[in-house]
Order: C-alpha cells, then sequence, then structure tokens
C-alpha cells in the first residue's frame, strides 16, 4: 500500500538529533512501524515479536545491546520490558544524540518503564490515526484555533480532492482501512481481538475478557457523552472502581480520550465530570453496529459520532504540531448563567489568556442561536474571551460576523 506522510514526520526527525532515546506511543494499527522503517531506512531494526530477539534481549539484555549496535531501532519494545535498565545504562556513557528509537503497541506497559528508567533521557511522540489533513495530502501542519490568521494561512494549504465525509467517519483512520480492498468488518473483528487478547490479557484476570468486550461495546456507546462510571457500571453489573480502572486502561492504550471540563473559579455550578470520546470513530461504529455510512448518517448516534470525529481531528492538530492537547482543551457544562439553565459549551481552547469557544454541529445552516451558551464566559474575571466558532457542515469556512466564525470540516 502507498505510503502515506504523516505531519509527525519532521518532529520525529528533529527529535533524534536532539535526544538519545524517542519513544513512539499511540495505539495498535496507525501506523508506528511503517513510519519509522520510511524515515530511518538506514537503521538497524529488531522487532520483538521475533522469539530469537526477545528471548536474547531477556537473557542478557547488555550483551544485546552490544552486539546489536546503535542507533538501533527496538519495534515491540514492551515486550522486553528488562531493556529499558540496559538502554539507561548506554545512554549515560554516551554522549551522542540519536542512539535508540523505541516503539510499542502496549503503552501503558510503555509510558510506565519510559517514565521509571529514562527519565530526561527520552522524548515521547504520540502518533494518532490518519488525519484529514494527511489523507487530503495537505502539509498544513499547526494547531486549530479559530482565528483570523488561522484561515487565512489554512486557505493557502487546501485541497480540493474528492472526499466522502460520512464514509470516513464510519469506517475510521486507520492507515489500513485506507485500502479500499480491505473488509471494515474484518478489520476491526481483528484488532477487537487482537487488543483484548494480547493487550489487556496482562492487566486483567483472564476470566473477565469477556466482560471486557461488553465494556468496549458499552463505552463506545457513550462516545460524546459526560462519562458516567455508575451508568456503566449498572449496565455491566460491576462496581464502580472496576469500570473507573478500565476506563483508564482505554485512555492509556489510546483508544478513548477524556475532556476535561473548564474549571474556573468564577464558576460555582460545573459538571466535573469529562467527556469521554473514541478516539476513532471506525472503531466506534464497528463496535456499535454501524457497519454502513448510510445508517450511521440517519441514525440515533450521528450528532455523538460526528462530535467525536471533529474533536479527534482537533486532537491531532495539536499532537501532530507537538502541543499537547490535554493543555489547550476543555469543555463546559454547568449553570452559571444568570438564568440558573444548564447550557454546554462543546469545546474550550485555552491559549496566552484568551478562551476560544466552539460549538459542534451537523447543520448546513449555523446561526447566532446556536452559541447562546457562550455568553456564560463573560462571567469569567481575567480571561480575554477570542473569536468563537460553530464548527459544521458548510462547504467553506466564513463569517458569520465580526467574532464567529462558520468552520466547514475541512478547514480544521
Amino acid at each position: 500500500m502507498e505510503y502515506i506522510h504523516r505531519q509527525v514526520e519532521e518532529k520525529l526527525l528533529n527529535s533524534f538529533k536532539n535526544y538519545k532515546v524517542v519513544l513512539i506511543t499511540g495505539a495498535r494499527q496507525v501506523g508506528k512501524t511503517r513510519l519509522i522503517k520510511e524515515l530511518f531506512q538506514n537503521l538497524n531494526y529488531i522487532n520483538f515479536d521475533n522469539i530469537f530477539y526477545e528471548n536474547a534481549a531477556k537473557n542478557d539484555g547488555l550483551l544485546f545491546l552490544n552486539e546489536n549496535k546503535h542507533p538501533l531501532i527496538l519495534d515491540e519494545v514492551q515486550r522486553v520490558p528488562e531493556i529499558f535498565r540496559f538502554i539507561k545504562l548506554k545512554c549515560d556513557e554516551i554522549d551522542n544524540y540519536g542512539l535508540y528509537i523505541l516503539s510499542g503497541s502496549q503503552l501503558f506497559k510503555l509510558m510506565s518503564e519510559a517514565s521509571d528508567s529514562l527519565s530526561g533521557r527520552v522524548h515521547i511522540i504520540e502518533l494518532p490515526t490518519l488525519s484529514l489533513r494527511e489523507i487530503r495530502k495537505e502539509s498544513f501542519n499547526e494547531r486549530f484555533i479559530p482565528t483570523n490568521e488561522y484561515f487565512d494561512k489554512r486557505i493557502k494549504f487546501k485541497t480540493n480532492l474528492d472526499f466522502d465525509l460520512w464514509d470516513t467517519i464510519q469506517k475510521g483512520l486507520y492507515p489500513e482501512l485506507q485500502n479500499n480492498d480491505k473488509n471494515f468488518i474484518d478489520f476491526y473483528s481483528d484488532y477487537v481481538k487482537t487488543y483484548v487478547e494480547r493487550d489487556i490479557r496482562d492487566i486483567i484476570e483472564v476470566k473477565n475478557l469477556f466482560d471486557f468486550q461488553r465494556f468496549l461495546v458499552s463505552v463506545a456507546a457513550r462516545t460524546g457523552e459526560v462519562l458516567n462510571i455508575s451508568n456503566i457500571a449498572s449496565e455491566l453489573q460491576k462496581d464502580n472502581k472496576t469500570i473507573s480502572s478500565w476506563i483508564n486502561i482505554l485512555e492509556t492504550s489510546g483508544i478513548i480520550y477524556l475532556l476535561r471540563p473548564y474549571f474556573n473559579n468564577d464558576f460555582k455550578r460545573i459538571i466535573k465530570k469529562p467527556k469521554l470520546y473514541f478516539r476513532d470513530t471506525g472503531l466506534a461504529s464497528y463496535l456499535t453496529r454501524w457497519n454502513t455510512k448510510e445508517t450511521l448518517m440517519n441514525g440515533a448516534m450521528n450528532g455523538h459520532m460526528f462530535e467525536t470525529f471533529v474533536v479527534s481531528e482537533i486532537l491531532k492538530s495539536y499532537s501532530n504540531s507537538g502541543l499537547d492537547y490535554r493543555n489547550y482543551l476543555y469543555y463546559y457544562n454547568g449553570r452559571d448563567n444568570t438564568k440558573g439553565l444548564q447550557q454546554e459549551i462543546d469545546l474550550i481552547i485555552e491559549e496566552n489568556g484568551t478562551l476560544y469557544p466552539i460549538e459542534i454541529k451537523m447543520t448546513t445552516n449555523p446561526n447566532n442561536e446556536m452559541i447562546k451558551s457562550f455568553e456564560v464566559l463573560n462571567n469569567i474575571n481575567n480571561k480575554n474571551i477570542g473569536s468563537g466558532a460553530i464548527i459544521c457542515n458548510v462547504d467553506s469556512t466564513m463569517k458569520i460576523k465580526d467574532d464567529l466564525f462558520a468552520v466547514s470540516v475541512y478547514d480544521l
């Protein structure tokens, strides 16, 4: 299959020049191995899925690293946690940068080992699934923010390639599914089976694996909603502690994202629970049995799936440009207006003391009525309120008024 250039490529190359170790994280099948092989074709590559390499590294990690000279790529490195302490020793005795590139699928193991053993020596890069920009071959690589400056730059890189939005939302953006011959159901069936049996088996009791699969479906049905642990626990007849632990597993392994509420001392009546989003709408569609774009587009979950897709694309725009989206993106749900009515702002971007409110709608006809909840931000002291946006199905981005944009999905 043709290689699709990734927007983290420049970031990865620069990190390799300036750090001794680079760790590439990301969920299964997002393209980590392909990316590494494309960018570092001249480096020695070892995959610990090969049991010969796995056993050799486990038996004598220092000897293994001495025999396989740096710079070295170690893929599926979570299979050999023992190797991290020897990588640390190598980093301490060698002054050069660009010694090791590490990659693997079990993020919870990787992050733990990297934090414990390689603190100060490793730079971590997150690779998400493909973005709209990547599949549309657009080289624009700045984080989304609804300002005149952003859209003036964005328009210069926009392509006019034929594109079926709902086909993409339903199918998802894993690289392998961009091959039209790949069967949607077969891919995700194998994906879930591998994820549960290889990644989850080591973390929870084997007898719970079937329950965990039911849990996956239950969570997928709630994408785009405020997380309610008790509700899921009741449905699955599990205790809250177990569900909380499993939610943490999904987040750490890159399956879901928890969007935190915007906290401020001027807000007194807010919902403090996070909103839950699947990181890829294709996997959520498979788990909830929306097996065609037509059924999804016209079905009961279309609004939540559209919102999930938009939030995911915005997350990618931050991570692909080298920023941690967790420091910038929030939502609001509360009753801090004068009438005490429940209001929600789908997304709030905070940057340099300015808040940018965003509403996400499937509409092709955005209007001022959709942004009434933005007014709640006027209650915040010591913050500027920037331009707002309604991200929707308009053909191209336009201004509704001076401080409000109607934003096309294609301009994220």
